[in-house]
């Protein structure tokens, strides 16, 4: 057969291979073969129709925490992923080079792909903070042997710049940082939050290619007002990224940023264990709310597909349906209407689309439904979001209790043999 699977009529959204118009996707031996209007239907073991749908490459989710079990914010990617359309979950610094074993272990169990940004504190985030206050952890010459012991699986360096991660460090883990980046040629992800370090520090110290995540937190200005060193930063290289997660995005901030003409150059959810049950809940409700300040549906798609595989050097074609490209795909369907959205503080805009996946395909394979654990014990919940989640579980378990078909339609498999 030509094709493994044929995915036909959708409309294919392609940024980073050009694609945008009502297309056929033709899938062989887990990559893309072939995408194309009028593909053969006859040439496909598996057909699917995506009419009326949208067609993309697999999500890739640029800053997550999936080393379950191990650390204070980690998740298991699978509930989420089966129903979202992401197949590749960047783990943000969760493992530091002394959990980085235990990391790739957990990694081989998840059914999604799972570059690693190493931590540059070597315990990593085992808890919720403080992981760079003692310099002693954040060992350069380790963090460059770790990495280059680990290439197969990293691909930056993360290091949490705030005033609860670093204490009386300031600005030294990021150094640190930026020195084992060097020494490797990879890319930097810095997270920013409560001063000090100010972003005045933090930004001038960053080179073209590194990420700034949690780019759309803190306080809003009006773009004659912004500090000199995030337009500079901007302005020669260095990357924006949404990391939404449980207070890392604020509206008024990321539209203060469209106005003074810097938009985010990647969107991601910080998803863990904080902010899976809300704010995020996952990476095409962040889409959304990108839609939601003014973006278009092209920017977003890109942003969240070629834009974060380019920044990282991901492999070949990841992020996108080019021919030769691993055949990660993402089919949803594309609800028109007035969806209101909230960030971090509570404040509301209203989406004029979102995205519901229908499908999600790891290397031509489709993701089976997974269910979600209990949350974690230290997990802050809401009544409502706690009532939410009993609701959800009942539903599931009547569901699944109940027969899958009447008697009458069963058929007898091993007849009686005639007397």
């Amino acid at each position: 057969m030509r094709y493994d699977l044929l995915l036909t009529g959708g409309r294919v959204l392609d940024p980073g291979g050009g694609h945008d118009a009502v297309l056929d996707v033709g899938v062989r031996a887990g990559v893309i073969a072939e995408v194309g209007a009028g593909l053969p239907r006859g040439a496909a073991r598996e057909v699917a129709d995506a009419t009326g749908r949208l067609v993309t490459p697999g999500l890739v989710d640029l800053h997550t925490h999936v080393f379950n079990g191990a650390t204070y914010w980690g998740i298991d990617p699978a509930p989420t992923a089966w129903c979202s359309g992401v197949t590749t979950w960047v783990d943000a610094g969760s493992a530091g080079a002394y959990t980085l074993p235990a990391l790739r272990e957990a990694v081989r169990g998840h059914r999604v792909r799972v570059p690693v940004l190493l931590n540059i504190s070597g315990p990593g985030l085992a808890a919720a903070t403080g992981e760079a206050r003692d310099l002693d952890n954040c060992d350069t010459d380790l963090a460059i042997r770790t990495i280059e012991a680990n290439r197969d699986l990293v691909v930056g360096i993360k290091s949490r710049i705030d005033h609860n991660a670093v204490g009386a460090s300031g600005l030294e883990p990021l150094r640190r940082a930026l020195a084992a980046g060097r020494a490797c040629g990879l890319p930097v992800m810095v997270h920013i939050g409560v001063a000090p370090p100010a972003i005045g520090e933090i930004l001038p110290l960053l080179r073209p290619g590194d990420i700034v995540t949690h780019c759309a937190s803190g306080f809003a200005h009006d773009p004659a007002a912004l500090d000199p060193a995030v337009r500079a930063a901007y302005d020669r290289g260095v990357l924006f990224d949404v990391g939404h997660g449980a207070g890392g995005f604020a509206f008024d901030v990321l539209e203060a940023q469209l106005a003074a003409g810097m938009p985010p150059h990647t969107v991601s959810t910080d998803l863990h264990g904080r902010s899976q049950h809300g704010p995020v809940f996952d990476l095409p409700t962040t889409m959304a709310k990108l839609l939601a300040a003014g973006m278009s549906l092209e920017q977003v798609v890109a942003a969240a597909t070629v834009a974060p595989a380019r920044a990282l050097a991901l492999p070949a074609g990841l992020g996108t349906l080019r021919p030769g490209a691993p055949a990660d795909l993402a089919v949803f369907t594309v609800e028109q209407g007035a969806y209101e959205l909230a960030d971090v503080h509570g404040q509301l805009r209203t989406a004029p689309l979102r995205l519901r996946n229908e499908a999600t395909y790891l290397a031509g394979q489709l993701l089976p439904p997974a269910l979600s654990a209990a949350p974690a014990p230290w997990i802050p919940l809401t009544d409502a979001q706690r009532t939410a989640l009993a609701a959800r579980e009942r539903a599931i378990r009547a569901l699944l209790t109940v027969p899958l078909v009447p008697p009458a339609a069963l058929a007898d498999q091993f007849p009686r043999l005639p007397r």
